[in-house]
């Protein structure tokens, strides 16, 4: 009993060594794999942007192929076994005109099977602008067929293809509006705190002014202000610049607080008698004190971002088709007929629940792991 009381207290002195000498990023990943749910969705969110990296790779065809006669298909689901073997199939899709509408109403058949196949050649598309590829990670074994695998729209597109390429427009635009509002937030409100006196006036005015005029008649303004004729590519960029410029006031508020306190700090009158300058003394001594913390608060902020695009491009004032975002997706599930006829058109809404419910778990989860040495 004894010999088992030491053991403990030796693997208890153990475990007190290892924290004393564990960097502060270790720390964190040590109480951020304590939070179980947070880390499945840190998963979930990697296996996101995966497809943003590539989503012609986990496409089934090109999303904008269009065919009248196949709009409205419903969702073909996959079986991954075949009379007991491993043989994916999907159910054949057949359709009957109504007699009365003469609307081509379509159901699926079980009992004719579509083999699909994992990793199999398809469209051929290019890989980061670089090579081009032929491999997907699913399509139809008979390359000449069509699978919808979460069904088609009123023009007969591949609802499954375009989600994937939303996802990439989608998510990339919370990720770099967020990068940028970080920027703007930490470089302002790091002067605003460091600096104080009339530079911390004028920015804590731009704030309030900001913070004051209600948000969304801002985004209505900005977005609608963009020329008609310009490119996706140039509209993208442009809704970006406008999420960022409205959202780095909270984060610049906090940042201001935190050099309010850090400026009088041994370190920082150290670094100043050393010569250094005042951005190297705000980016190289002061931000990484609570870099963690500014972490943990970018990854709450993301899917905030998320929800304005979507809301925008839902409402035609963000980006606009022919690009692909879950707003733009979310377009056709605007009236009560389309949704009759096709409900499967909302599950861009699903998909953006989803992530934006992984993006707060996981920021819950960051923004505990932050502060190491509590709990």
């Amino acid at each position: 009993m004894a010999e088992g009381s030491i053991a403990g207290v030796a693997a208890g002195l153990a475990a007190e060594d290892r924290i004393a000498v564990a960097s502060n990023w270790k720390l964190v990943w040590w109480r951020f794999k304590r939070h179980h749910l947070a880390l499945f969705c840190a998963g979930l969110l990697i296996a996101l942007y995966m497809i943003v990296l590539c989503p012609d790779f986990f496409s089934t065809q090109n999303p904008e192929t269009t065919d009248a006669r196949q709009a409205f298909i419903p969702v073909q689901s996959v079986h991954l076994f075949d009379d007991g073997k491993f043989s994916p199939w999907v159910p054949a899709i057949v359709g009957k005109r109504h007699p009365v509408t003469l609307r081509m109403e379509w159901q699926a058949d079980p009992s004719r099977k579509v083999p699909v196949r994992f990793f199999t050649p398809g469209p051929v598309y290019q890989v980061f602008g670089l090579f081009e590829s032929r491999l997907h990670l699913i399509g139809p074994a008979d390359p000449t067929q069509r699978i919808f695998l979460l069904g088609s729209d009123r023009l007969g597109r591949d609802q499954w293809s375009r989600i994937m390429h939303g996802t990439q427009t989608s998510m990339t635009v919370g990720l770099v509006a967020v990068a940028l509002s970080v920027i703007l937030g930490v470089v302002l409100g790091g002067l605003s705190g460091y600096l104080g006196g009339k530079t911390d006036q004028v920015i804590q005015r731009v704030i309030e002014l900001l913070q004051s005029v209600p948000t969304i008649p801002i985004w209505l303004a900005l977005s609608a202000a963009l020329p008609r004729d310009w490119t996706p590519i140039q509209v993208f960029f442009a809704i970006t610049v406008i999420l960022s410029l409205v959202g780095w006031t909270t984060l610049g508020r906090e940042v201001r607080g935190r050099f309010l306190a850090l400026r009088e700090e041994d370190f920082v009158l150290a670094a100043r008698l050393a010569g250094c300058s005042r951005m190297r003394i705000i980016l190289r001594h002061m931000v990484p004190t609570f870099l963690s913390h500014i972490i943990a608060t970018s990854s709450l902020a993301i899917p905030v971002m998320i929800i304005n695009e979507t809301s925008l491009s839902f409402l035609g004032l963000g980006i606009r088709p022919p690009a692909i975002s879950w707003g733009v997706l979310l377009q056709e599930a605007q009236n009560i007929q389309t949704l009759a006829l096709a409900p499967w058109l909302l599950i861009p809404g699903v998909v953006v629940i989803v992530a934006v419910l992984a993006f707060n778990l996981v920021g819950d989860g960051l923004r505990d792991a932050a502060d190491p040495y509590s709990g």
